[in-house]
């Protein structure tokens, strides 16, 4: 029994000290070589959203150098504390940001768009110092968090994207609107594109993959330009 109590308190312990997860995808990492030359190497950071993608569609990340690092339930802070580890130490030409949603839902305690919107710049100005292009992307619609209901989150979604999209327009960088195409008319995510209101099914992927590779390519030729 003393052996039981001492392993759940080391497990526990072992779950507080990683946070921001920094194992989860640290072998992973590890296996990794450099960027091929010439090449088009992109990490998806983000929360379950990012994630789910691979599993719910996942020809778009086989068939192209994309590195998916979304892990679910997390917040921009845990983002932003893991953020080297799994984006910058990869050295891509690009990092697609999407995040917010579950700092809007309480998930890590209370947070403010101030809050949130220092995080997701926080995470853009240091990709942008170590030459990496930054597509920063709006959060998704969401009428209500099923699993903290009652938050309104709406007005907090719609207040961060204004932000985060003035960021990008003052510092000339991507802005990869998702929220648009997928709100309905009382700022939910439409049905066709989800199983459960906030995290997209696999219709809600295709048109996001469609947007994403919008973005993408916009950057890409901004950045041809620029060389």
């Amino acid at each position: 029994m003393r052996f039981l109590i001492l392993l759940l308190f080391m497990n526990g312990v072992t779950m507080t000290q990683d946070w921001a997860n920094l194992n989860k995808y640290k072998k992973q990492n590890s296996k990794l070589g450099p960027p091929k030359i010439n090449g088009n190497r992109i990490v998806f950071m983000g929360n379950s959203i990012t994630e789910n993608w691979s599993e719910l569609y996942p020809e778009y990340f086989s068939e192209k150098d994309y590195i998916n690092r979304g892990i679910g339930g997390q917040t921009t802070p845990q983002m932003l504390i893991r953020f080297r580890a799994d984006v910058i130490d990869l050295k891509p030409k690009i990092v697609v940001i999407l995040a917010g949603t579950n700092d809007i839902a309480g998930n890590t305690g209370p947070a403010t768009v101030k809050m949130i919107t220092d995080n997701i710049i926080s995470m853009a100005e240091l990709a942008r110092s170590n030459r990496i292009h930054v597509i920063l992307s709006s959060i998704l619609p969401a009428a209500d968090y099923p699993w903290n209901p009652g938050l309104n989150p709406p007005e907090k979604i719609t207040a961060v994207n204004n932000i985060v999209k003035k960021y990008t327009e003052r510092n000339g960088i991507t802005y990869l609107d998702y929220y648009s195409s997928m709100v309905t008319s009382n700022k939910g995510l439409k049905k066709e594109y989800t199983y459960d209101g906030v995290h997209p099914n696999r219709s809600g992927y295709e048109l996001m993959s469609s947007l994403a590779d919008k973005a993408i390519s916009e950057t890409l030729d901004l950045i041809g330009k620029s060389e």
